[in-house]
């Protein structure tokens, strides 16, 4: 939006004195000392954490805006405003006044100019710590991977996502699907396709709700994203391309509020499931993948009467098989799936950590028992039995009929009350190996011992109390280890921590050959 308060509110030289040492998205506030969603005013060149984190820059907006009780204002503290700030990573302007981010500059460009001297100051720490890490590196031995700074290992080759307003949701998602390998190696193979030309070609811009563009491609926006993750090039990656086609397909999701990662995920799938079916270059990319891939056509799951590589890699098949009870008629339905939606047993509700001493854990088994268990449907989901020729009270069981090569588990943390959306916060503990998923399958003689163990590859955890606030981030395994994802801060973890999570969303990944952990 079109801000009218620049002009009293940045007040800063691009080369001033004032500015912290070290990288900006690296600067701390400087009420709580966190270097999460580090925020500069404009006005004063201070640096406070953001509304999700703890808030302090929203506060010294607030707390500029109470009148002098015990001092005369000034002609130029009244000018001065505090309104208008800037995101250390991703360099989006906001007003607090206007409550939204802002695209317009002043008569001198200065905000532009505040943007490249961020940059130039990005750049120049880390072409620094870049060296540095060279240097130790090249002291320390030969199959060494990893980087003790600060005290926190880190590995050199992971790339965080900077948060481009409240999108760790989207951060957590986008760094799990990159550490499936059969489905991010599929797009990173596909051939580059240069959308933008003419004037904006090569242009760095700064999207805003009200910015529109029809030549977009959420495949190539996606493909490009995962192509940045784990090169090591750089620290982070901004995926602010990617979210500008997110806004412009999904209108859900635009704005800068905090959105569901479920709910994120479920329209990134379908939406790229959607357009891998179109051609592209005069190739349809759904084609390709039947010509590349060895699965068999009775295996195939199709949703929306095509194949594509979402189908193929989290694509399974439900039976819904729902019986009357007054006279006995038994229906059953095939449904296609991308992900199970799993409720956490009430019993288990107030179970908030894996040592509280109240009664037994609940597991992933548990949940899984709970959705595939028969169940009487209530007075409110009575069953239209074709037979009685009236709507009868009824059971309902799901069965496994396909399983999938990726399993995602979502566990529903988020339900409505009267007027609230309240979260389970009870843990639920999960297998890291050896989930077996044959008991839950239609058919398990037909099954192999092996093809149906699944290994975990990553989890995507919420941090808070609510869908609508808080904080998301991402456990995954890469080439052996484990690493937490925080939005641009990737760090090494232990086994020991990822099973401690309170887990949201699970992708488990079907065994290929027999390794001789233990079953769930």
């Amino acid at each position: 939006m079109e801000c009218p308060h620049l002009s009293s509110s940045v007040c800063i030289a691009p080369d001033s004195a004032k500015f912290p040492n070290g990288s900006p998205s690296s600067w701390c506030c400087s009420v709580c000392r966190s270097n999460k969603s580090p925020w500069v005013c404009l006005t004063c060149s201070s640096v406070h954490c953001g509304r999700y984190v703890n808030g302090h820059a929203k506060k010294h907006y607030e707390d500029a805006q109470v009148p002098l009780t015990n001092h005369k204002k000034t002609e130029k503290q009244d000018k001065a405003q505090h309104t208008v700030c800037m995101d250390c990573s991703s360099y989006s302007t906001y007003c607090y006044r206007c409550d939204d981010f802002v695209v317009n500059d002043t008569k001198l460009g200065l905000v532009q100019k505040l943007r490249e001297h961020f940059q130039n100051l990005e750049n120049s720490a880390f072409t620094a710590d870049r060296h540095r890490k060279r240097k130790v590196l090249e002291n320390s031995s030969l199959n060494s991977k990893l980087l003790k700074v600060n005290g926190s290992t880190t590995a050199i080759c992971a790339t965080g996502l900077r948060n481009l307003g409240n999108t760790c949701f989207m951060n957590a998602i986008l760094q799990s699907l990159s550490n499936i390998e059969q489905f991010c190696c599929y797009f990173k193979e596909l051939p580059a396709v240069e959308l933008r030309n003419g004037k904006t070609a090569g242009r760095r811009t700064y999207h805003t709700r009200s910015q529109g563009d029809d030549n977009v491609s959420l495949v190539e926006e996606f493909r490009k994203t995962l192509c940045a993750l784990w090169q090591g090039s750089q620290t982070a990656f901004s995926p602010e391309s990617l979210f500008y086609v997110v806004w412009k397909i999904m209108p859900n999701f635009r704005g800068y509020q905090q959105q569901d990662a479920h709910e994120f995920m479920r329209y990134l799938l379908d939406h790229l499931h959607l357009e891998l079916q179109g051609g592209f270059n005069g190739v349809s990319r759904s084609t390709i993948l039947q010509e590349n891939s060895s699965m068999s056509a009775s295996n195939k799951c199709c949703i929306h009467g095509a194949w594509t590589v979402v189908t193929a890699v989290f694509g399974g098949i439900l039976q819904n098989e729902v019986n009357c009870l007054i006279c006995g008629t038994e229906s059953r339905k095939f449904d296609p799936f991308l992900d199970l939606s799993l409720d956490i047993p009430s019993q288990f509700r107030n179970k908030r950590s894996k040592n509280q001493e109240n009664g037994p854990v609940c597991s992933l088994r548990d949940c899984l028992r709970s959705f595939t268990d028969l169940e009487e449907l209530d007075e409110t989901e009575l069953y239209m039995c074709h037979k009685c020729k009236k709507k009868q009270k009824s059971t309902k069981k799901f069965w496994i009929q396909k399983l999938p090569k990726v399993l995602c588990l979502h566990l529903k943390r988020f339900h409505w009350t009267a007027y609230l959306r309240n979260k389970v916060d009870t843990y639920v503990e999960f297998p890291l190996r050896g989930l077996d998923m044959k008991c839950y399958l239609l058919e398990p003689e037909n099954s192999g011992p092996e093809s149906c163990l699944y290994d975990l590859a990553a989890v995507v955890v919420h941090h808070g109390s609510g869908v609508g606030s808080g904080h998301y981030t991402a456990f995954a395994a890469h080439e052996g280890r484990w690493f937490h994802f925080n939005d641009s801060t990737v760090t090494l973890t232990e086994e020991e921590t990822v099973v401690k999570a309170k887990a949201y969303i699970l992708f488990y990944v079907e065994r290929q050959a027999k390794t001789g952990a233990d079953k769930l």
